[in-house]
Formats: C-alpha cells, sequence, structure tokens
C-alpha cells in the first residue's frame, strides 16, 4: 500500500489511532510525536480529536506539540502532525476510568484508520493501546486488534513480537490456555511457520531465516512422558518445512532454551501460545518491544503494553515502546517496497 502521490509526502505516512482516551495512549501518543525530529522520518496521522489531544497536551504542559486537523488527505501536511476528527462531540475525560463513551471512541478511531489502510491513504497503522472488554459493542465483537484486522484485510494473521532483542511469534493467541492444546494442529502450526518465514523475508529482509520452535509441554515433552504434542503435531510440522529447505529447529524446552540465551542464535522463535512468548519477550524487551502483526495484507504495529488505566493521567507512561513501534511501521514500510523491487527486477 502505499499513499497517493497527489499528497506529495515523501516519507511514509503513519496513521496512529488513539486508543483508550481514558488510559495513557494518548499520552504516549503525544510524548511519542513531540520530538519534531520525527517529522523527518515519517508523516503523522492521528485517528482521534483533536480536542482529546488538546486536554492531554495541557494536562502535560506539552506546549511545543503541534497538530493540525485534516477533512481531506489533499490537506496533509508533511511538516506536522494531522489529526482526522473521528467524532465531533465533547467527550468527557475521565483518566484511569473507562467508559462506555471512551470504548465508542477507540471504536470509531480504529475504523476509521483501517479504512484508510485499505484505500492505501495510510502506508502503515500503529494502533493505540485498547481496553478489549471496554470495546465490545453490537458492532465490534473480537478479541482484539489482530482478529479485527484480519477480518477488515483479510491474510493469516501472525502475532509477533519485535525488538532489536527477539523476535517471538505465536501459534495461538488471544484463546484460554485450557483451548490451546485442542487448538494445536500440524497444519496450523506449518501455516504459522509460512507466514513467519514470509514475514521475516519480505518485512525484515531476512534472506534465510533460521527459526526455532517451542514445545508445548515441560521438558519439550520429555519423549512423550509428559506429553504427546510435540511428537504427534510439532515435530511433524517441523520436518515437513525442513523438507523444503527451511531451517527450522526444534522442539525446544522453553525454560532451558530462554534460560540458557538459546534465543540469541535465531532470527526469530515460535511459541505455542500468547504467555509462553510474550513472558520472556517482555521480560528482555518491555520498554522497546513492538507488536507487530503478520500475515494481513496492511503494515500494523502497537506498543507491547496495555491501557495503563492505573497510572493515567498522570504524566509517568513511559513512551518508548510506542515510540518503537511507530519507528517499526516505517520501517517495514520502507522495507516491503525494497522486497517488491528486488522480487520484480
Amino acid at each position: 500500500m502505499s499513499h497517493p502521490e497527489k499528497n506529495n509526502v515523501d516519507n511514509p505516512v503513519i496513521g496512529i489511532t488513539i486508543g483508550e482516551i481514558n488510559g495513557i495512549s494518548p499520552e504516549v501518543i503525544i510524548k511519542s510525536l513531540n520530538d519534531p525530529r520525527i517529522l523527518n522520518i515519517i508523516t503523522p496521522v492521528i485517528y482521534g480529536s483533536t480536542k482529546v489531544l488538546s486536554y492531554y497536551r495541557k494536562a502535560l504542559e506539552a506546549n511545543d506539540f503541534n497538530y493540525g486537523q485534516i477533512k481531506d488527505f489533499d490537506q496533509i501536511n508533511s511538516k506536522r502532525v494531522n489529526v482526522v476528527n473521528c467524532w465531533d462531540e465533547t467527550i468527557e475525560i475521565s483518566a484511569g476510568a473507562p467508559t462506555p463513551e471512551s470504548g465508542k471512541c477507540a471504536y470509531l478511531a480504529l475504523t476509521e484508520a483501517t479504512k484508510d489502510l485499505k484505500e492505501g491513504k495510510i502506508d502503515a497503522l500503529v494502533t493505540g493501546p485498547i481496553s478489549k472488554k471496554n470495546i465490545q459493542s453490537e458492532e465490534f465483537k473480537f478479541p482484539g486488534h489482530t482478529e479485527y484486522l484480519a477480518s477488515e484485510l483479510g491474510g493469516e494473521p501472525l502475532m509477533m513480537m519485535v525488538s532489536d532483542i527477539v523476535k517471538i511469534a505465536v501459534v495461538t493467541g488471544h484463546i484460554s490456555l485450557a483451548e490451546v492444546s485442542k487448538a494445536l494442529t500440524k497444519q496450523l502450526i506449518e501455516k504459522k511457520l509460512k507466514e513467519l518465514i514470509k514475514s521475516l523475508k519480505r518485512d525484515f529482509l531476512v534472506p534465510k531465516p533460521k527459526i526455532a520452535v517451542l514445545g508445548l509441554n515441560p521438558h519439550a515433552g520429555e519423549e512423550g512422558l509428559l506429553g504427546s504434542e510435540e511428537e504427534k503435531i510439532i515435530s511433524p510440522a517441523i520436518d515437513e518445512l525442513k523438507k523444503k529447505g527451511n531451517l527450522i529447529f526444534g522442539p525446544f524446552s522453553a525454560d532451558g532454551f530462554f534460560g540458557d540465551n538459546s534465543y540469541t542464535r535465531f532470527d526469530a522463535i515460535l511459541a505455542m501460545y500468547h504467555d509462553q512468548g510474550l513472558i520472556p519477550f517482555k521480560t528482555l524487551s518491555f520498554e522497546s518491544g513492538v507488536n507487530y502483526t503478520a500475515g494481513i495484507s496492511g503494515i500494523r504495529t502497537s506498543p507491547d503494553h496495555g491501557t495503563g488505566f492505573s497510572i493515567a493521567g498522570k504524566g509517568i507512561a513511559n513512551e518508548s515502546s510506542m515510540r518503537e513501534a511507530i519507528y517499526l511501521a516505517a520501517e517495514i514500510s520502507k522495507k516491503r517496497k525494497e522486497h517488491l523491487t528486488e522480487v520484480e527486477a
């Protein structure tokens, strides 16, 4: 996807949804964009409300944070932060306490930004944290951003956590632990591995990815003594991909794999379920980590933290992960274009 040439914008146009307005999302967005040097790298478009931004700019005393509303992408300005108003009414801010109105606002910003991503008006999307419970409505019945974006953009979504230290993808995402074993199949693991390989090549320009696969059970099943998923499901999937010349290794016992720093020898890791991948990732990369949704047609990143209701409105939220999410969205946008050029050459 690329933004229309009539915008006369050279840098990637990055859409940023305001997320849960009573959480830390507006704060970390403002802090991330408050350094004017970021405009040398991207042209940002915030989907939300100038009124909400004005409230938080005042609360944070971020007087140098300048932005302008646009009603059409012909008005986009590469020398400032652009804002698309997704609602007109004044919404009362109650930092730290989600409200029905704030859930609706998060939904409106997400749908408007997704529409523009589909239409190629923005090159990539960075989603501010939402309350997965508070955003639920008749219009939005998804476990989270990933599932919604997959329904809108198509493809096979793969949740990948990315930092300079490690990249970890997960086979199963937002499902309960009790459902994980039932959900795992050889076909599903093969599908996720294929998406991971494709993303590493296209989005990170790794020509021959080396991937580690974690087991599901303690000690990777101990040859069937502690579970059969490794022998019956995971190993056959690895073998199938190996036959096709891919560098896939495992299944590894998760505790030892991270304990002895084996993760440093691979381009990426495939974990079997959410916490198996995200606990070590956040331990290693909490402030610099980014959540990337590979496998869908558009580019989407987000910070690796949630709404932070307990610290909302206090001005103490760390913006590092949001800033890294913005940088990664821009970087992947550029690398996809490079990859496309190489493929076409």
